[in-house]
């Protein structure tokens, strides 16, 4: 991927290593290094250099492991390579090799003064591991960086004091808190209160590269401070959250009509206007995710949001990417980055074509300590940040105790992140002053880790020391500082008593959705059709697809035959000309996991692509289709933060099979289902997921129905199982469209894709809109002697219709239920209604009894239709969903099938 330009425009803190350095070139063998030492042979000598260059890379690779990471003491491991007498070098060997040939950017005239330098720099309060990288470019940047500390800035008197001050209220916030709301849980920073100064020198620096957006994710632990004193929330805001724990009648961060969050899991807004350089300010947008307890779960919808802030919309089909105009930073836990799959699956999306976001900055708040778990019982790696090293991630260790080594630290991550667009990580190692949370006794299970805190002096009173010890302040100016922190909080806490909500909060209504024609003229369709099928001169489409997709002229014709794909694809061309962005990614989305969709075309000949929906003449909005990694959390979140920052958009997930969602069930549950009703998220946010029993076997026959019914409430979601090819074109053309901003999940279908009864004509498209009940027209003639209607959904539906033994004049009516949720329950009342003579209403499932629908919606029918008998005809309970062997699958299907019909009762 192309390298950002670095910004040098700050002398004071952003300096180009490039041009910094003191790199002396490789010299080739003693007699170009001048006259040889005493009492050194040359032999002695290149045995002595190879040594020596031996040691400079072993800083390099392993200076990490004897660095002074830990501010409570804790000797580092070390490592035998670090030691000159592992290689049998003394003092005179050390003074007698010169520093040039060892290709080094430190000051020093020999190998140990170099050494000196380099123990410094590597085995200090800050340490690197970068030799894993793949790229000599990166690797030789990064070097010169690292050892010419030119990131490591001597701040002026003034800068030193707001340091103080800012980290005097990171302390005074928690401090206040636990005096104030005793036994409230806050998960406190104390231990890593340095990580508030990185994020303020990361947006500041993002500010000075032109970055206009930054998207925040993080867990719980600080959270509140990072809400107050990076995004500026105000305090009387966050004392509210802790007031309105038992005090209903204080106004908080709960949405109107949801049921809200704890305090510690909302998001926040915030503006900065930042000084980038003397008389100039730039505005930057921040946003901190709202987040669930699992943990990592919001890094993928993090780099989502990016990535949709990232993207401009408005150049007509195709779509423009610049990283340059938002930032990702994901803040981890220690425990949870080496422990949570969905980290390494999000680490994986950095560098794909349809994910990259130039970058994200990942900050471990490394605690040394998960819950109650040690790192050696959580992890089977000495940093919790080793995974990284396996995805090409630099990774910076920080003491958090050492406020210059954090800044620098940051530094280093965002011009490399400027400079060459990848990822980059800071383990910032610190510790936790409390328990999990301030309820808890950590002393339990840590008892000499917390002897050691209790003794531990907090970070703000180790830089006021050491500021007072430079003759910065005095003792006396200190204790103002926190004096007036203090007093503010105080301020604060006193203003929110006379802020009150006396009125009750809204709830949601019930579903109520706006009824809008999504039909389109015949003349738009038949010219869309032809641009679909238009490639440049000179591409050679694979003959047999040709054909295939040729026949697509002929659907727009009086005989019909318009099938699924070419639906789905007159729906996105339309959309496109309304000026509707979209989306659309999954496992194989662009041709389709079952060769309906055919969106990206590839020349037979010489393998160039060529995507029609990029390409319509008359589009107003961009289209973008990638094929996504086998991954579906990340994934599924990533799209999730991406349809919520872009509510314009329609927005497509598609799983190869239905049931691979289940990997992402976190994102399911915790986001897409439920982010409405805690946080106020609305999404457009589509899922496509085939669904179908046609003997492929467990794993591949139930998108998990049942999943996304139960959560379904509060008006959170559609739920719809369409089976024709024009309900496919008025579904997606009304999600787009609707003023309803609600995630979409679809049933999609697997053999119905191309099956002719499926298909449909052109005025099934240009007329009306997508139908939540489809009666049975077969059996219009003699509606009054119809004794047994059938309600369905999904393929059954012509399982049923083109049974052997099934007639329309045998008494019994098929009625499709498409739309499962909001659940159409006065539309459905009225079709039965046109049955005066029906005495039996059965529900027909393809799925177990105790999965699919029938024991979400039992009820909803028997509101429908409360006088009528109510039977189910589908497979027993079942602890899997369907059988394995497609011969019992075509038994057990041919079983209900008749018992539905009622044949197995004759």
């Amino acid at each position: 991927m192309s390298a950002a330009p670095e910004k040098t425009t700050n002398k004071t803190s952003e300096s180009s290593a490039e041009t910094t350095g003191t790199w002396r070139p490789h010299v080739e063998g003693p007699e170009a290094i001048g006259p040889l030492p005493k009492d050194v042979t040359p032999e002695e000598l290149l045995t002595y250099m190879s040594a020596g260059m031996s040691m400079v890379k072993s800083y390099r690779t392993h200076g990490h492991l004897a660095a002074k990471l830990d501010p409570l003491g804790s000797e580092p491991p070390g490592d035998p390579a670090l030691d000159p007498s592992f290689l049998e070098l003394d003092d005179h060997a050390l003074e007698s090799v010169p520093a040039a040939p060892l290709r080094t950017f430190v000051e020093g005239d020999t190998l140990k003064s170099v050494l000196e330098h380099l123990a410094e720099i590597y085995c200090g309060p800050i340490a690197y591991e970068i030799e894993h990288i793949r790229s000599h470019r990166e690797r030789a940047w990064l070097r010169e960086a690292i050892e010419s500390r030119v990131f490591w800035i001597e701040g002026t008197p003034e800068e030193k004091r707001r340091q103080l001050i800012r980290l005097l209220r990171v302390e005074g916030l928690e401090s206040f808190l636990k005096r104030t709301f005793l036994g409230a849980k806050q998960f406190s920073i104390e231990g890593l209160d340095s990580m508030i100064l990185m994020l303020d020198e990361a947006v500041l620096l993002a500010a000075r590269d032109g970055i206009e957006d930054i998207s925040l994710g993080m867990a719980h632990r600080g959270r509140l401070n990072v809400q107050a004193h990076v995004l500026r929330l105000p305090y009387t805001q966050i004392l509210a959250e802790f007031e309105g724990e038992t005090d209903s009648h204080v106004e908080t961060l709960m949405p109107a009509g949801g049921t809200g969050d704890v305090k510690y899991h909302y998001g926040a807004n915030g503006v900065r206007q930042l000084e980038v350089e003397p008389g100039v300010t730039r505005e930057v947008r921040l946003s901190l995710m709202p987040n669930p307890s699992h943990l990592e779960f919001i890094n993928p919808v993090v780099v989502g949001r990016t990535r949709a802030l990232q993207t401009d919309w408005q150049k007509p089909s195709s779509t423009e990417h610049d990283p340059k105009r938002a930032l990702a930073i994901q803040i981890h836990g220690d425990a949870a980055f080496p422990g949570q799959g969905v980290v390494a699956e999000t680490l994986n999306l950095q560098g794909l074509p349809g994910y990259t976001v130039g970058g994200s900055l990942h900050i471990i708040a490394d605690n040394q300590v998960g819950f109650t778990t040690d790192p050696g019982d959580g992890r089977s790696t000495r940093h919790c940040s080793d995974i990284a090293k396996g995805y090409d991630v630099p990774i910076i260790h920080v003491n958090a105790d050492d406020v210059d080594a954090c800044r620098a630290a940051v530094r280093l991550a965002m011009s490399y992140r400027a400079r060459f667009g990848k990822d980059i990580l800071i383990d910032l190692i610190g510790y936790r002053r409390w328990g999990h949370n301030e309820g808890d006794e950590p002393s339990y299970t840590q008892p000499l880790m917390y002897k050691a805190i209790d003794t531990h002096p907090r970070v703000a009173a180790i830089y006021a020391d050491k500021l007072v010890a430079e003759g910065v302040m005095t003792t006396d100016e200190v204790e103002e500082m926190r004096e007036r922190v203090s007093a503010k909080l105080k301020q604060a806490h006193d203003e929110i008593r006379h802020i009150t909500v006396d009125e009750p909060m809204p709830t949601f209504s019930s579903p109520s959705r706006t009824n809008i024609e999504t039909g389109v003229a015949a003349a738009q369709l038949v010219r869309l059709t032809d641009e679909l099928l238009t490639v440049p001169e000179g591409f050679h489409v694979n003959d047999k697809l040709k054909t295939v997709l040729e026949r697509r002229r002929d659907a727009l014709g009086p005989d019909g035959g318009i099938e699924w794909g070419h639906a789905e694809a007159l729906a996105y061309a339309t959309l496109l000309e309304e000026g509707t962005p979209i989306r659309l990614t999954g496992q194989d989305a662009e041709r389709g996991t079952f060769a309906h969709r055919h969106a990206v075309l590839h020349d037979a000949d010489t393998g160039a692509e060529y995507t029609p929906l990029e390409n319509i003449s008359g589009a107003r909005a961009g289209f973008e289709i990638r094929n996504a990694p086998l991954t579906e959390t990340a994934c599924l979140g990533f799209e999730y933060g991406y349809s919520t920052t872009r509510p314009d958009s329609l927005v497509l997930w598609e799983a190869q099979f239905g049931d691979f969602v289940n990997v992402a069930q976190v994102i399911v549950d915790q986001f897409i289902m439920s982010g409405r009703t805690k946080w106020g998220d609305e999404s457009r946010l589509t899922l496509l997921l085939p669904h179908a029993y046609e003997g492929s076997g467990p794993e591949h026959s139930s998108a998990r129905l049942e999943r996304f019914l139960k959560l379904a409430a509060e008006d959170n979601c559609t739920i719809a199982y369409p089976t024709t090819a024009a309900q496919c074109f008025h579904m997606l053309r009304r999600q787009a469209l609707a003023p309803e901003r609600r995630p979409l999940i679809v049933m999609t279908p697997k053999s119905l894709l191309r099956l002719k009864d499926a298909a449909s004509n052109i005025d099934d498209l240009t007329h009306g809109s997508f139908k939540k009940i489809i009666d049975d027209a077969a059996v219009s003639e003699f509606r009054d002697d119809i004794s047994r209607v059938i309600v369905c959904s999904g393929k059954v539906y012509y399982d049923l219709k083109r049974h052997a033994e099934y007639t329309p004049e045998d008494g019994t009516a098929i009625v499709r239920l498409e739309q499962l949720y909001p659940f159409p329950t006065e539309t459905l009342a009225r079709t039965l209604a046109g049955y005066p003579s029906v005495e039996e209403l059965v529900w027909v499932q393809e799925e177990p009894a105790n999965m699919g629908a029938w024991r979400s919606i039992r009820h909803r029918l028997e509101m429908a239709a409360p006088s009528i008998r109510l039977r189910y005809a589908g497979r027993p309970w079942r602890a899997s969903p369907s059988e394995g062997y497609p011969p019992d699958h075509k038994i057990e299907q041919e079983r209900l099938v008749r018992d539905a019909l009622g044949l197995n009762h004759r």
